[in-house]
């Protein structure tokens, strides 16, 4: 029966319902995973299924399941602020919105976040729609978007402190779970890593190298991720008799980073050691420290952070902070699966732990 089957064309629901024994409104029932139905029944039809080779129509079981199976990974930016002219807006849209995706996918720590999900969605049959949210307009977008149910629930990676998504997203009541702690307080659950750990554990290895004259390249200090990293590694310095650590300021970029070690070997050429919040920031420092003569751990040991692939691309490769970034986005991506399996559970948090990496640079 089974070559008759797969000659006269797909299998339908009709087929595999004569090859079970049972009515077509049962096979519905099993596929769509209605509860309540008999488990030898149940089996009879997955067998059913198998035989036939019956392939759901992933359009007609959405209608009775009312589920995309399909999930929104955004990565989100503040973008326009509210009261900012109608020309920024589209501006915006146009130049700006093309060089904020551009940044976001040179930056290896979101592919680490893409591989995470993917891998973690692909067994369960489920595929994530990619959205950027740099301004406005494409905020709405997204939010109409879930709204409309074309997708189950929203992963938001967000690169700026003033982003309003996540708030637009828990007052709209949709699904969502953050990629780290938001800077503002929303009943949205996330993923983060132990932060100042991380930076502990980086001032401690300048440390026990012998390093007394470090200083730091920071992170952007309106996100939760940058104060964390610099209060971890002043904090631990303090800790050990060194108060007063220079700073500057940067917005994990290699060029940022660049620019912040030109600065600091400008008002401090004496120092000894750098801890800068990312790995992208970390190798702009030492094409910089290169640049100027100075070797990397002779004269100056640099340890980053993240354990992205610009940590094996930089020349020596760079001791770093590992993040598990992919581990990080899976349990992201569990969170809300189970959040869209039990809509009224709680709102909840999942803390990493970071780990030292100890390579060439320090």
């Amino acid at each position: 029966m089974t070559d008759d089957l797969r000659s006269a064309g797909a299998p339908t629901l009709e087929d595999v319902a004569r090859a079970a024994g049972v009515s077509r409104a049962t096979v519905s029932r099993v596929v769509n995973g209605v509860r309540n139905v008999d488990p030898v029944i149940q089996e009879a039809v997955r067998r059913a299924v198998s035989v036939t080779g019956y392939t759901p129509n992933r359009a007609a079981r959405s209608l009775v399941t009312r589920r995309a199976d399909a999930i929104a990974l955004v990565v989100s930016g503040a973008g326009v602020e509210p009261g900012a002219a109608e020309q920024s807006e589209d501006t915006t849209e146009s130049g700006d919105g093309s060089s904020f995706t551009a940044q976001v996918l040179a930056d290896p720590f979101f592919g680490r976040v893409v591989t995470g999900v993917v891998n973690y969605l692909r067994p369960r049959g489920m595929h994530p729609v990619l959205m950027f949210a740099e301004s406005s307009r494409a905020r709405e977008e997204v939010v109409a978007y879930l709204r409309q149910g074309s997708a189950d629930g929203a992963l938001v990676v967000s690169t700026h402190a003033g982003d309003p998504l996540p708030a637009l997203i828990a007052e709209a009541g949709l699904a969502a779970v953050l990629f780290a702690r938001p800077a503002r307080p929303v009943p949205v659950s996330y993923v983060d890593l132990a932060h100042q750990d991380g930076a502990r554990l980086a001032a401690e290895h300048l440390l026990g190298r012998g390093c007394r004259r470090t200083a730091t390249i920071s992170g952007p200090l309106d996100v939760p991720a940058g104060q964390a990293r610099l209060t971890g590694f002043r904090d631990t310095m303090a800790r050990h008799g060194h108060p007063y650590i220079p700073v500057v300021e940067g917005q994990f970029t290699q060029e940022s980073g660049e620019a912040a070690m030109e600065r600091l070997l400008a008002e401090h050429p004496d120092l000894d050691g750098v801890f800068a919040a990312n790995d992208l920031m970390a190798l702009g420092a030492c094409h910089v420290l290169r640049e100027h003569g100075r070797s990397v751990p002779g004269d100056v040991a640099v340890v980053g952070f993240d354990d992205s692939s610009a940590a094996l691309a930089c020349r020596p490769p760079l001791t770093t902070v590992r993040q598990p970034v992919e581990g990080m986005a899976a349990e992201m991506t569990r969170l809300l699966l189970d959040r869209l399996a039990r809509p009224d559970g709680p709102v909840t948090s999942v803390i990493f732990e970071p780990e030292l990496v100890v390579r060439g640079s320090a």
